[in-house]
């Protein structure tokens, strides 16, 4: 598919690569950069909850700038290779997920005085129902996911 569709060859791929998952971890580098400015917008962000809900709909019109009825890119790898994923392949996942988890914790922590338990909890339900929103995109119409995303942050 590669081949064709950028009209090199597989030795040129294989030349720059290596190998398929050579492919792959440049791949999750480059969009994990594209994701970094909405990382940075959530994490320079005052506003607690209120960030997080414009995290989510950042992410949102992030997807739909860039065509992603397939979902996240990082997300779908963590959902399909999390439990076969290399030490290598995992160096280029978690950087994106240990330091939203840390910053999802900050902005939860900003707006309340809750314990560490309910943070840690809340942080973990963050981070598994994001997982289910890149899903979710592939599903369910835009409305469908705006209603998660208010829902979600309303309990927060």
């Amino acid at each position: 598919m590669l081949e064709k569709e950028i009209g090199i060859n597989q030795f040129s791929i294989y030349a720059s690569f290596k190998n398929k998952r050579g492919v792959l971890r440049e791949s999750l580098r480059c969009y994990r950069d594209k994701m970094k400015r909405l990382m940075d917008k959530l994490e320079a962000s005052p506003d607690g909850v209120a960030a997080i809900r414009a995290y989510c709909y950042d992410f949102l019109e992030f997807a739909a700038a860039h065509r992603q009825t397939n979902g996240c890119l990082i997300h779908n790898t963590l959902g399909e290779m999390a439990h076969v994923a290399d030490s290598e392949l995992r160096s280029e996942i978690m950087p994106f997920v240990e330091p939203l988890a840390r910053v999802l914790r900050e902005k939860l922590a900003s707006d309340t005085g809750k314990d560490a338990a309910t943070l840690d909890r809340q942080v973990n339900y963050l981070l598994v129902g994001l997982q289910g929103m890149t899903t979710g995109i592939k599903i369910f119409d835009r409305q469908q996911i705006e209603d998660f995303v208010e829902t979600t942050c309303d309990k927060l």
